[in-house]
């Protein structure tokens, strides 16, 4: 994945403040969708200094300006930094283990699904659940 910093959170019309970098460098690496709260709770451990309605509004943000992608667990909103480009995902639902899939892999089913519907495609999203092969 490409470094994600300052830059990224300008072209996204965000400011680069200290607390979004801080969460976005927090999610660089990460392989799973995290929530707040657990997001929250590690950056404390690690002795950053940020509350957990700064992380809520900082992830709420970069999502809103299409930097994160966000899931639903459990209920609960779960982030994760992804890809610029149009995807899909593959998500574990024991270890929230999230693995992008290209467009291609998805693109064709859904204009047969549509066209066969009678629908125009203006927009989908695609994300398939299940277990992963480490967690199974």
């Amino acid at each position: 994945m490409e470094p994600v910093g300052g830059q990224a959170l300008r072209d996204a019309g965000l400011r680069a403040t200290r607390q979004r970098l801080t969460v976005l460098e927090a999610l660089r690496e990460r392989p799973d969708a995290v929530t707040a709260q657990d997001l929250h709770m590690e950056l404390r451990q690690a002795g950053e200094p940020i509350g957990l309605t700064t992380v809520y509004r900082t992830l709420t943000a970069l999502s809103d300006s299409g930097l994160l992608d966000v899931f639903t667990r459990d209920g609960e909103q779960a982030f994760r930094l992804c890809g610029d480009g149009h995807h899909h995902h593959l998500v574990c639902e024991t270890c929230n283990r999230v693995e992008e899939i290209t467009a291609q892999e998805v693109e064709r089913w859904v204009g047969q699904v549509a066209t066969r519907r009678g629908y125009e495609v203006t927009g989908h999203r695609a994300d398939i659940f299940g277990i992963c092969a480490d967690c199974r």
